[in-house]
């Protein structure tokens, strides 16, 4: 395996301004890319977005790229109108219905994939039990009881799968009731393995059931598993708990490894060892800076040639990339029962930038506007 060529594949990396940059092209030229993720400082248009898609699109050695984001709804909405605006997850929470969670998640997808995102980083699976969290608390969660974030969070998975857009599940093992943002450091959670398993681990046993591409380890001092290691760079959380008690076999993500609960404590090179040695396969640099990003995979070549990272683990992080994106490439083409446009999934090798005007018809259309309308009355 030429590792120097396809290392790049264990990460989605961020980037500045409304274009793919030459540094980006060069990083996919030396390392091949998993792909790219985006945020309110790359968006100016539906259309431009579109245009990001299709050059990630070009800079694919065979495998396409990822494109991501963090399309919530409320608060966390990296793409605003004249996309649809979306009410924060709670309101689908309150309304307790998994039908108008589907009409929410298959609306979300239409307008994701028809710009170009082919991974939304959502649902929050987080069950929210501590009202006072700096992080999840505002809208971000669906529910404080597990059983109602694992219905609705399974409803939202399924609809936007089916519309060709992956979703990823975070932020295992449970974020509900941490009290400090892990934008700014590490949040401890001293619960007893018992209570992770009886409120915090249901989302995510219904969300694999439902068939999730992907979950998002978050970045989390857990004593009860590990006393050391936050659970992104912890063996024992990903691989004991998350791969074997609840038998995950699919894409774990990290979360952003420039938080500063990792990024504060970690050289970025050696967290990112960390994590693919723990069990993560795929690594969100979301940070802008090339140098930092090309030494991250450097670091991660050397760590193979020093047999510290084994190869059959990157192997294994590689083959699952492969596999999740082959699941949404070989999606069809469907026909919009409204528009009667054909929609294709962002990974189908037919996928192109859509016209102008066929693209401002799908998305923020009145159909949309009335779900978020309806899912708004619960706020």
């Amino acid at each position: 395996m030429a590792f120097h060529r396809e290392i790049g594949q264990l990460a989605l990396v961020g980037f500045d301004g409304p274009a793919v940059t030459p540094e980006v092209a060069s990083l996919a030229r030396q390392f091949d890319l998993g792909g790219v993720i985006l945020f309110k400082r790359n968006v100016e248009s539906p259309e431009q977005v579109a245009e990001i898609a299709w050059r990630a699109r070009e800079l694919s050695r065979g495998v396409p790229l990822w494109v991501g984001v963090d399309q919530e709804g409320g608060r966390v909405a990296r793409v605003r109108a004249p996309l649809t605006e979306w009410p924060p997850a709670e309101t689908l929470g309150r309304a307790g219905s998994d039908e108008l969670a589907e009409r929410f998640g298959a609306a979300l997808a239409l307008e994701l994939s028809a710009i170009g995102f082919s991974i939304d980083f959502a649902p929050v699976l987080d069950v929210l039990t501590n009202p006072q969290n700096p992080v999840i608390n505002g809208g971000r969660a669906i529910s404080g009881e597990a059983e109602v974030v694992g219905r609705i969070g399974s409803a939202i998975i399924r609809a936007l799968q089916a519309g060709g857009v992956a979703a990823c599940g975070k932020h295992f093992p449970g974020h509900g009731d941490t009290s400090v943002d892990s934008h700014l450091d590490l949040p401890l959670v001293e619960h007893p393995p018992d209570r992770f398993r009886a409120i915090d681990w249901v989302p995510y046993r219904a969300a694999i059931d439902a068939g999730v591409a992907g979950i998002m380890i978050g970045h989390l001092l857990v004593p009860a598993f590990d006393e050391e290691s936050p659970a992104t760079l912890s063996r024992a959380i990903v691989e004991g708990q998350l791969r074997g008690e609840l038998g995950w076999d699919g894409l774990v993500f990290t979360d952003d490894m420039n938080m500063k609960a990792v990024a504060a404590r970690h050289a970025p090179g050696r967290a990112a060892v960390a994590a693919i040695n723990a069990g993560c396969d795929v690594l969100l640099l979301c940070g802008t800076d090339p140098a930092v990003q090309a030494e991250v995979f450097e670091e991660l070549i050397h760590a193979v040639e020093r047999e510290e990272l084994p190869v059959k683990r990157v192997e294994d992080a590689i083959a699952r990339q492969h596999d999740a994106k082959a699941r949404f490439a070989a999606l069809k083409p469907v026909r919009d029962p409204v528009s009667g446009e054909v929609i294709v999934p962002p990974l189908h090798r037919d996928w192109r930038p859509l016209p102008p005007d066929v693209l401002r018809r799908l998305v923020g259309r009145d159909e949309h506007q009335a779900i978020a309308a309806e899912m708004r009355a619960y706020l």
